[in-house]
């Protein structure tokens, strides 16, 4: 087999298990384990793959900027939103950051639903205006336009004097060996903040973004109190369940 069909075939089995392991590959493929770690680091250098210790992970779908994710699958975002209402008690303090599922969320909520709503995300602050019964409480800072979301060292400080009842936060990238994981050292930072202040945490998270990883870890995935997401497979759930997280597909 040439390097480029065995790298193809590699591409196609991560793509249909999430995860693959060297030494299992090497079997597999019936090549060295040294030739399977130089594939994957191809792979990887190329942006096509994730590289770990003794494999590789998908890695998942592209970061693109808060715009151009509003107009991408839209159906299963609103789908997991409507999932998401039924955790959402009155009186609850929420905080919830950014992203486009959060957003299609905050878009559902009943106008008469009383709370209150903490938020670091403009976006998510402006869909609320609406809402006579929901207090908003706008957490400042540097906004990063990418993912529309105010950050930095005054973020945290101003979160340091708040609790949440429920943190709904937006999921980049999800692996259960690995655990949450963004882009940004500073909105992974934010968002451990935020996990700290909170009694509950939910994440929703489209398929393609599960078993994936990037560069900063927010923090395991056993943190999480619910995980609402779609075509799960069953032994990542059992995973999941085994970490305590109520997974709803």
């Amino acid at each position: 087999m040439l390097k480029e069909e065995r790298q193809q075939k590699i591409l196609q089995i991560l793509n249909e298990e999430h995860k693959v392991i060297a030494s299992d590959l090497s079997k597999r493929l019936s090549v060295s384990e040294d030739t399977i770690r130089r594939d994957l680091k191809e792979l990887d250098n190329r942006g096509l793959i994730k590289r770990v210790h003794s494999g590789a992970l998908r890695i998942g779908p592209p970061v693109v900027d808060f715009s151009t994710r509003q107009h991408m699958f839209n159906e299963v975002k609103i789908k997991l939103a409507k999932k998401a209402l039924s955790f959402i008690k009155e009186d609850m303090v929420l905080l919830i950051d950014g992203g486009t599922t959060n957003l299609h969320l905050v878009n559902q909520l009943p106008l008469t639903l009383k709370a209150t709503v903490i938020t670091n995300s403009p976006p998510i602050a402006m869909a609320l205006t609406n809402h006579q019964h929901i207090d908003v409480i706008m957490i400042g800072g540097t906004l990063f336009k990418q993912s529309m979301v105010n950050l930095g060292i005054d973020t945290v400080e101003s979160l340091s004097n708040m609790r949440a009842d429920l943190y709904i936060m937006g999921i980049y990238k999800i692996d259960p060996y690995i655990g949450i994981s963004v882009p940004s050292l500073s909105e992974a930072l934010v968002k451990r903040k935020m996990a700290s202040i909170s009694s509950e945490i939910l994440g929703m998270a489209t398929s393609d973004k599960l078993s994936t990883v990037s560069n900063h870890i927010v923090c395991p995935t056993k943190d999480l109190t619910y995980l609402i997401t779609e075509n799960i497979s069953p032994n990542i759930k059992k995973i999941y369940g085994s970490q305590q997280v109520v997974v709803v597909d």
